[in-house]
């Protein structure tokens, strides 16, 4: 993202991966939600639905992660290399507060 765009609407210090990191998460609570959602719907029809919704979710889930593993922001199966992306949003994230 452009750094002089990111200064004109306040998100100086947010990065790309930071974003992507939020997005990521928000996905996977959305999957956990709606699985939890079918478990507990009363009729087929609202199962269905839901289960149509999860399977949207679950498809956003692995586009958001395979951008960000070809990008490098994720690393899952090096875990070394994801704590040290995973400190480095972190203190990012912290800047965002000063």
């Amino acid at each position: 993202m452009n750094d002089i765009f990111k200064k004109l609407v306040g998100m100086g210090g947010m990065t790309d991966q930071v974003i992507a990191t939020d997005f990521l998460i928000s996905a996977k609570a959305g999957v956990r939600n709606l699985a939890f959602a079918i478990t507990e719907a009363s009729t087929p029809k609202v199962r269905a639905v839901l289960r149509e919704q999860l399977r949207h979710a679950v498809e956003t889930h692995k586009n958001i992660s395979d951008y960000m593993i070809e990008m490098g922001m994720y690393h899952p199966t090096d875990l070394g290399e994801q704590l040290n992306t995973d400190l480095t949003i972190t203190k990012t994230s912290l800047e965002l507060t000063d």
